[in-house]
């Protein structure tokens, strides 16, 4: 990614501008993280290799599947080496797909280019070495630099404190080199970052102490400091840490954070999970940050759950490559919905579908009404079978034109809210979208059971398209 040095001259990986991409062929393959660590099974996780070309004999199969060398990872989520922002790079090469691995400490690189139906493993880096360089550890989001490196949050040290956590860099070869904030500038707590080089900004976000959230949600947790619910402000590219913002109980735990994808652009979102808002980030007249709820999805009032209200647990969303429109997941409610953000700061209701969640029908939760009535959603099975978990991770074709969803969010938290997904394994569905008047719809020729591995069910989570996706470029 550019910071604006003009290294970028003739045609390199990517597309020119976020509106050239969307002109971009359709996709073909997708690669999805998945997981046996945490599910009782002892086999290594692996990259699924899915085909979605639906002229394809195998469209809607796993036609790849690339095991990871160890046991015991937790592949999770991931990114390239190289992308849209030096499009203009001719030695840039989008090749590499980085995948951190947020147990065990790892961070996989696997070479896409060679075969892109069946990637292989190009290098291991392991944790001993990352941690001896820069006591890091339990490594998230990966985002590639113009000078040819890697930059990954990391989430805490060793011992899995938050008080540990920073931003990890690799060099062009995938070695260490170092951190990147300045000392003393590390964030409370760690979770995704992004940046927009324009405004010379990079802002992260806060999930919380590994100690804490690898064991599954405790709510007493929360009261104890243990979660997040600020963004940090840095100077990029230099480091620095310039502001905090306090997101206060309309911001606990915000996870994903997306800049609008106009360069030009000094507005973004993050998702609150457990206060189930969508908060608006904005540049102020003095150059400072300030913030605002934009969307807020209401608890639900329960009966037969742990707790009298669930949150929609907002726990991922995207942007489309026009800034016309915005998806996120409630993956407790099992919703997915489409909002027009033509306004920024009023989005409007666009389009929603259910996909899962606990109070589909079938399940003993209800959620309850104003006035006392019960309801639950309304949920249907896709080529005959029945729909498990709630929407976690989502991507976005280049055209906006098709949603790739699936339901895996960690595997501690999957077991402890969704345990039929540790006997049946996760899924993928394909949500149709209507890019003119808004609407979302289920298609029914797709679907991809990671139940049916040959090793056993599987928990399938983050996706990624070998040409680039709505999730991973930036612009300069």
């Amino acid at each position: 990614m550019v910071e604006g040095n003009g290294c970028c001259k003739l045609a390199g990986p990517g597309y020119g501008t976020p509106l050239e991409a969307m002109s971009g062929p359709r996709e073909a393959l997708i690669y999805v993280t998945c997981v046996y660590t945490g599910t009782g099974r002892e086999k290594p996780d692996f990259l699924a290799t899915v085909d979605v070309d639906p002229n394809s004999p195998t469209y809607s199969k796993v036609i790849h599947r690339l095991p990871v060398p160890y046991i015991g990872d937790e592949l999770h989520h991931s990114g390239w080496n190289a992308c849209s922002s030096c499009h203009g790079d001719p030695l840039a090469d989008r090749r590499f797909l980085i995948l951190p691995s947020l147990v065990s400490g790892r961070i996989y690189v696997v070479d896409t280019k060679t075969n892109p139906k069946a990637p292989s493993l190009h290098k291991v880096v392991q944790p001993d070495d990352i941690v001896k360089k820069t006591s890091l550890a339990y490594p998230h989001t990966s985002h590639c630099l113009a000078s040819g490196d890697v930059m990954v949050s990391c989430l805490g040290d060793k011992d899995g404190n938050a008080k540990g956590n920073g931003f990890l860099l690799l060099d062009s070869q995938f070695n260490v080199k170092g951190r990147w904030e300045k000392p003393g500038h590390s964030p409370s707590f760690g979770y995704d970052f992004w940046y927009q080089p324009r405004h010379k900004t990079m802002i992260s976000s806060s999930w919380g102490a590994p100690a804490a959230f690898t064991k599954g949600f405790n709510l007493q947790h929360v009261a104890d400091g243990l979660y997040g619910r600020h963004l940090f402000v840095y100077s990029w590219p230099d480091g620095e840490l310039k502001q905090t913002m306090d997101l206060g109980n309309t911001g606990l735990v915000p996870l994903e954070i997306r800049f609008l994808h106009d360069p030009s652009k000094d507005t973004g979102y993050v998702g609150c999970a457990l206060s189930s808002n969508m908060v608006l980030f904005f540049k102020t007249q003095d150059g400072s940050w300030n913030h605002e709820v934009a969307i807020s999805v209401q608890p639900l009032k329960v009966q037969n759950w742990i707790l009298p209200e669930m949150p929609g647990l907002i726990t991922d969303f995207l942007i489309s490559l026009d800034d016309r429109f915005l998806y996120f997941v409630n993956w407790l409610h099992g919703d997915v919905r489409q909002y027009n953000i033509e306004d920024p700061k009023n989005p409007v209701l666009a389009g929603q579908v259910w996909v899962g969640g606990l109070v589909q029908k079938g399940s003993p939760i209800v959620a309850v009404t104003e006035d006392g009535q019960t309801w639950q959603s309304n949920v249907p099975e896709i080529q005959e079978r029945s729909l498990r978990g709630g929407p976690q991770m989502i991507q976005l074709s280049l055209d906006g034109k098709r949603l790739y969803v699936t339901n895996s969010l960690f595997s501690t938290w999957d077991r402890q809210f969704y345990p039929e997904l540790m006997e049946k394994g996760s899924h993928m569905l394909q949500i149709d979208v209507d890019t003119e008047k808004g609407g979302l719809k289920i298609n029914p020729n797709f679907f991809v059971d990671f139940g049916a591995e040959p090793d056993g069910p599987s928990l399938a989570h983050e996706m990624r398209y070998p040409g680039g996706d709505c999730t991973s470029d930036i612009w300069i």
